[in-house]
C-alpha cells in the first residue's frame, strides 16, 4: 500500500529510501532519490539534456528485453517497463527528470531518476498507483542488472553519437556550400597574405577550396572519435566485473542495446578499462575543439577580407543582417563570423574542463561524468547551431569584389617574388623596397630600369600564372 497525506490541500505520499522518509507529490513519476538530488544539486537551473533522456529508456528498454529473455525478471513485468521506456522515447514524461546536469554521485542521481519514473509509469501500466513499488521496484526490476557505472558513460555515449551526427550534417552542409563559393570564385585574382603582409597572388576560389578541406578533415576527426563511442562497459555493473549481472545477461545486453538502436555497438574488451577510464570522451571533446578552431580561423579570414568597407580589404562582401551599431549610421558589422568565434572559445574552454574531470577519476571509476557530459553535449550542440547559421545567414550570401581584388592585386609588391628566378633575390628585394618608397608599381620600376624586355615581363608577371605551381 502507498501511504497517502495531504498538505496545503495537496496529495502526496510518502516514499522512504536508506536516508529516511520523504514526502513526494502524489502525481509526479519521480521519487524520494529524484527529490533528494534535485534539493542537492541546484547548480545550472537548467534541465537534463532531452537526448540523454532517451538514451536512458533505451538503456532500460534493452536491460528488460534482456533481463526477461534470461529469466531474471518476469515477462509482464518487463513488458511494462518496455512499454513506459517506449513513451519516454517517444518524448513523454521528460519534464519528470527533475535532477541537475551537474551532480555529485557519478550519475547515480540521473540513473535513479529515470528508474523512479520509468517504475511509476509502468506501476500505472499494470493498473496499479505511483509509489506501490511493490509492484514493480526501481531497483530490483528497473534497475535489474546494472549499476550507475555502466549505465551512465553508456548514455553518455550513446548522446555523444546522435549529437555528432547532427553536427556533421550541418559541417557537411558547411563545406558543400564553401565548394560551391570555390567554384564561383575561381576565376577572381587577389593578394595573398603571410603574417598580414602581402605575399603572392592566389584566387579568391582557391581559399575558399582550402576552407572546404579543412572542414572535411574536420568531419572525418568526428567519424574516428564516433568509433570510440560504440564501444560500451554495459553489463559490467559497478567496476567492470559484471558482479550481480547474469552471466547471460551480460553476453546479451550490448547487442540487444545495439539491435534496438541500430548505432553499431560493441561491448568493451576490457570492462574495468572502460569503466574507470574516460579517455574516449576526451578524444570526441578534442575532434570537437579542433573543428572550432577551423571555424574560427574561417570567420577570422572572412572578418579581415570583408573589412572596410572603405578603408579595410573590401574583397568580399558578407550578407547584411542587423543594424552594427546604435551610434554610428549605416554600420553594418560581420555578426555571425563574430558568433562563430565565440562559439570557439566556448568549445576550447569546455575542452579543457573535459581534459580536467577524465584526469582526476580515481581507481575503478571517475566520479566526473556529469561534468564532462554536460560541457561535451553543450559544445557538440553550440557547434551544430554555428555552422547552420553561419551557412544559412552568412557564407551562401557571400560576394566578391572582384575589381578591388585586382587593384590590390597590381598595387601590391608582391609579385615581385615571380622575378626571383630571372633576376635574383637580392635584385628583386631591391626592386621591391624601391617600389615601396616612390610608391610605383613593381613592373614600372622594371620597365624603367631595362631589368627585363616588356613582353617576358607581362608573362612573368601575369598573376593568374602565379597561382600555380612552375617558374614563369
Amino acid at each position: 500500500m502507498v501511504e497517502k497525506i495531504k498538505l496545503d490541500g495537496r496529495d502526496y505520499r510518502m516514499e522512504k529510501d536508506s536516508i529516511g522518509e520523504m514526502d513526494v507529490p502524489g502525481e509526479v513519476y519521480y521519487g524520494v532519490q529524484s527529490m533528494r538530488a534535485a534539493e542537492n544539486f541546484r547548480i545550472t537551473g537548467l534541465s537534463m539534456h532531452p537526448e540523454i533522456i532517451v538514451s536512458l529508456a533505451y538503456i532500460k528498454k534493452a536491460a528488460a528485453i534482456t533481463n526477461c529473455e534470461v529469466g531474471t525478471l518476469d515477462r509482464k513485468l518487463g513488458e511494462a517497463i518496455v512499454q513506459a521506456c517506449d513513451e519516454i522515447i517517444g518524448g513523454k514524461l521528460h519534464e519528470q527528470f527533475i535532477v541537475d546536469p551537474i551532480q555529485g554521485g557519478a550519475g547515480t542521481s540521473l540513473n535513479m531518476n529515470a528508474n523512479e519514473v520509468i517504475a511509476n509509469r509502468a506501476i500505472e501500466l499494470l493498473g496499479g498507483e505511483k509509489g506501490d513499488y511493490s509492484i514493480i521496484h526501481p531497483n530490483d526490476h528497473v534497475n535489474c542488472g546494472q549499476s550507475t557505472n555502466d549505465v551512465i558513460p553508456t548514455a553518455g555515449k550513446m548522446t555523444s553519437l546522435r549529437l555528432l551526427e547532427n553536427a556533421q550534417k550541418e559541417l557537411r552542409r558547411l563545406y558543400d556550400v564553401l565548394e560551391e563559393k570555390a567554384k564561383e570564385f575561381d576565376g577572381i585574382i587577389k593578394m595573398g597574405r603571410t603574417q598580414l603582409q602581402d605575399a603572392v597572388p592566389v584566387r579568391l576560389g582557391q581559399e575558399f577550396k582550402a576552407y572546404a578541406e579543412a572542414v572535411k578533415r574536420d568531419v572525418y576527426r568526428m567519424d574516428v572519435a564516433k568509433d570510440e563511442m560504440r564501444s560500451l562497459n554495459l553489463g559490467g555493473t559497478a567496476i567492470g566485473t559484471g558482479v550481480n549481472a547474469d552471466t547471460q545477461y551480460v553476453k546479451r545486453i550490448v547487442p540487444n542495446l545495439d539491435k534496438i538502436t541500430g548505432m553499431g555497438f560493441i561491448q568493451a574488451y576490457d570492462m574495468l578499462d572502460a569503466t574507470s577510464n574516460l579517455d574516449s570522451f576526451v578524444a570526441v571533446s578534442g575532434a570537437v575543439k579542433a573543428c572550432a578552431v577551423t571555424l574560427s580561423k574561417i570567420a577570422n579570414d572572412l572578418r579581415l577580407m570583408s573589412s572596410g568597407p572603405r578603408t579595410g580589404f573590401g574583397e568580399i562582401n558578407l550578407p547584411e543582417k542587423q543594424n552594427g551599431s546604435s551610434i554610428m549610421p549605416g554600420k553594418v558589422n560581420p555578426v555571425i563570423p563574430e558568433v562563430v568565434n565565440q562559439v570557439a572559445f566556448h568549445i576550447i574552454g569546455n575542452d579543457m574542463t573535459i581534459t580536467m574531470a577524465a584526469e582526476a577519476g580515481q581507481l575503478e571509476l571517475n566520479a566526473f561524468e556529469p561534468i564532462i557530459f554536460y560541457n561535451l553535449f553543450q559544445s557538440i550542440d553550440t557547434l551544430a547551431y554555428a555552422v547552420q547559421t553561419f551557412v544559412d545567414n552568412c557564407v551562401k550570401g557571400i560576394s566578391a569584389n572582384a575589381e578591388r581584388c585586382r587593384q590590390l592585386v597590381e598595387g601590391s609588391v608582391g609579385v615581385v617574388t615571380a622575378l626571383c628566378p630571372h633576376i635574383g633575390y637580392q635584385k628583386a628585394a631591391k626592386i621591391a623596397k624601391k617600389a615601396l618608397a616612390s610608391r610605383k608599381s613593381v613592373r614600372d620600376l622594371i620597365l624603367e630600369e631595362g631589368i627585363v624586355e616588356k613582353d617576358k615581363l607581362e608573362y612573368i608577371l601575369d598573376p593568374l600564372a602565379m597561382t600555380e605551381p612552375g617558374i614563369k
